[in-house]
């Protein structure tokens, strides 16, 4: 390769990144609705907490294994925000944590889930956090999972007395794309919308960072490139899940009236404290 080859391509390479790191910049301060709203909740979080605590509401977590998953139960045995939590999924996790070891566990047969209706009974708040990929799970696979198991879930939560329902989607979801992937996510949000519980929160978190524990190269390789991305831009293409988690429960406690709302990216990270405007 000569000399003014190689230039080229570096200057090429360097135009390029000038190019993704502005259009980052432009993606993270771009407005977001009811941004007021969403960082007041955040300041104002330990008070609803405190306010929530005396509902002596419970609450089920499905999905529990999972990345967000985990990080919601974590957070959710530290806040104490319920009186009773229930993790329901295919396995019982044994945790050397005292406060995990409190919560209740429930296993159940997924293709099967209408058997396992009385785990779901009673319970106030569903944290949905189902979810798996197609390079894991194949293409019926995964819209088994995410959209199966996700609409069985919020029919028997509904059914069962549920009031407020959370689900954790992904950017870009859309029931109309010809994608996949942000299709079926889109499809299970529209039909659990439908299902006049009380308040619907539906998150649309974009890449996740967190060290997984199963192998994903395609989601490691972008992480380490767009880790640039997430210094100049946090909002704008990346979340921790710890961030996701934490919203989810600021939000939960969080008085609303809103029937169905859906929480981009950027909102997320302002209602977890994690960005202003």
């Amino acid at each position: 390769m000569s000399w003014s080859c190689s230039r080229f391509i570096a200057l090429f390479i360097v135009v390029a990144i000038a190019i993704i790191l502005q259009l980052a910049k432009q993606l993270d301060n771009i407005a977001v609705e009811n941004a007021d709203w969403n960082i007041r909740m955040a300041e104002s979080a330990e008070a609803n907490k405190e306010e929530f605590r005396k509902g002596n509401m419970s609450a089920f977590v499905i999905g529990y294994t999972g990345e967000v998953g985990k990080e919601v139960v974590k957070q959710l045995a530290n806040s104490d925000v319920f009186s009773r939590v229930v993790l329901i999924g295919r396995r019982n996790v044994e945790y050397t944590d005292e406060k995990l070891q409190a919560l209740e566990q429930k296993v159940v047969d997924f293709e099967k889930l209408e058997e396992s209706e009385d785990v779901f009974q009673g319970i106030d708040v569903g944290f949905c956090c189902l979810g798996t990929t197609r390079g894991k799970a194949g293409v019926e696979g995964f819209k088994r999972v995410d959209h199966d198991y996700v609409v069985k879930t919020g029919e028997l939560a509904k059914k069962s007395g549920c009031k407020h329902f959370h689900l954790v989607s992904s950017q870009g979801a859309n029931r109309k794309s010809s994608l996949l992937y942000p299709k079926t996510k889109g499809l299970a949000e529209a039909e659990i919308s439908e299902m006049s519980f009380d308040r619907v929160s539906i998150y649309r978190p974009a890449l996740l960072l967190c060290d997984r524990t199963e192998s994903r190269p395609f989601e490691w390789v972008a992480r380490k490139l767009l880790a640039p991305i997430a210094y100049v831009a946090p909002t704008a293409i990346t979340i921790p899940t710890s961030v996701v988690a934490k919203a989810m429960i600021n939000n939960c406690v969080a008085p609303s009236d809103k029937a169905v709302e859906i929480l981009e990216n950027k909102a997320i990270h302002q209602l977890a404290g994690n960005a202003k405007k």
